[in-house]
């Protein structure tokens, strides 16, 4: 099959376009990938909620990385904010809602060293490992040229070449972005208490720290902080390094021994007028950017996927059609501002001395502490939009989210731990 019969061009090869061109080929779809093969450095991890974890699975790599994950079989919210007036401490247990685990972390690396695997074996991939260095917009096909002299064209193009994306810029999609007076430390640790398979996420004057388990007596760390004390701790020796993380940690995981590795991410947001236009549609960070709090990155970018997916599915013999990019832009809309602007509120609400924000932020998790219907609608929510508000009523209820294969043996130790 050549480029002339792919009717779909995906240009991006991290998490997003990935997992964009294997959920399109996955429903029949004849796709051109463009962009090199990750080079497998990111030491991050991304917490994949079960929705997502239900997305990705039938494409078939999810089983080969269980043994490289952790279950979250719970979230603490934690106050560290030091301020006059601060919030509970919150913790949410998956089996409120019917749940084993909310989700799976996993290592960003071989995560996307899997999701190459499958693209490259896929027969409806056709990958070629190339940087676009051009976009032309044309009424009824789009066009990229490579690096090497190529052109490729295609009838929709999804743009997942992150937050600077040239294909969203060649759409004519404007995007706002602004910079945060943030920046988060990322970094891997050991540690000599168990963790539980809980996930932590102490709530700071300058951000959220987050742990988040990893199999064994291990951990990931996302800290958000100013810019200079990212930067200052970035140099710091690893027993320096260490102390200062168990600090912030409160010793929750007791001792703490920092691996190498540790990289630095400024902060910013960023909002696109549309999700598609001028047969180019946006997914992952071209489409979304806000602070890496609870959770909701890539799980967004895949719910990009799934109604990108549906939206070809729709529109199979023009899937770039101006109705197909209407229709896209009107199914990404409600579910993208929500999500940015509750992020967006939060940090805002820590980085702000006022009192009435503290006062908000406490009351607000006051209540959904204390009200178990309202504790299981913030859950539900959090993993989904509308499952918290579907699982309400008498008949519209999908009830718990559940991966098909994904439920491991259960151990007896770690239940009691947990």
């Amino acid at each position: 099959m050549g480029d002339s019969d792919r009717k779909i061009l995906v240009a991006g090869t991290g998490p997003a376009g990935l997992i964009a061109a294997l959920a399109l080929a996955h429903h029949g779809h004849a796709v051109t990938l463009v962009g090199p093969v990750p080079k497998g450095s990111d030491r991050r991890t991304v917490a994949l909620m079960r929705p997502s974890l239900d997305i990705i699975e039938p494409l078939g790599f999810l089983e080969k990385l269980l043994p490289e994950t952790a279950p979250l079989k719970a979230m603490r919210l934690v106050d560290a904010t030091g301020r006059l007036v601060r919030s509970p401490t919150v913790t949410f247990h998956a089996g409120e809602i019917g749940e084993e685990y909310f989700g799976l972390n996993i290592p960003n690396a071989r995560l996307t060293e899997e999701l190459a695997k499958a693209a490259q074996a896929s027969p409806l991939i056709d990958w070629h490992e190339n940087l676009v260095t051009d976009w032309e917009c044309a009424p009824d096909h789009v066009t990229a040229t490579l690096d090497n002299g190529e052109r490729v064209s295609a009838q929709l193009a999804v743009a997942a070449d992150g937050r600077r994306s040239p294909a969203r810029e060649a759409a004519g999609i404007s995007a706002k972005t602004s910079p945060l007076p943030q920046a988060a430390l990322v970094l891997n640790f050991s540690h000599t208490r168990e963790h539980g398979f809980v996930s932590t996420e102490f709530h700071t004057q300058n951000g959220p720290c987050t742990q988040v388990p990893l199999p064994g007596m291990r951990s990931s760390l996302v800290w958000v902080q100013r810019p200079e004390d990212a930067e200052r701790r970035h140099v710091l020796s690893d027993e320096d390094l260490s102390r200062e993380v168990e600090e912030q940690l409160s010793s929750l995981v007791g001792g703490v021994t920092v691996e190498p590795g540790r990289q630095v991410y400024p902060l910013s947001t960023l909002m696109p007028s549309r999700f598609g236009q001028n047969r180019v549609a946006l997914i992952g960070e071209a489409a979304h950017v806000f602070p890496p709090i609870s959770a909701q990155g890539l799980n967004l970018g895949i719910r990009d996927v799934e109604d990108l997916v549906a939206t070809a599915d729709a529109f199979r013999d023009d899937p770039g059609a101006p109705a197909a990019m209407t229709r896209y832009d009107a199914s990404r809309r409600p579910d993208v501002l929500a999500r940015s602007n509750s992020v967006n509120l939060l940090n805002m609400s820590l980085l702000s001395g006022l009192l009435p924000a503290q006062i908000a932020r406490s009351a607000g998790l006051s209540v959904i502490s204390s009200i178990p219907p309202l504790r299981a609608l913030f859950m539900r929510e959090g993993m989904r939009p509308g499952s918290g508000f579907s699982a309400l009523l008498p008949f519209g209820g999908k009830g718990p989210v559940r991966g098909k294969g994904l439920v491991r043996e259960k151990d007896p130790a770690a239940e009691a731990r947990s």
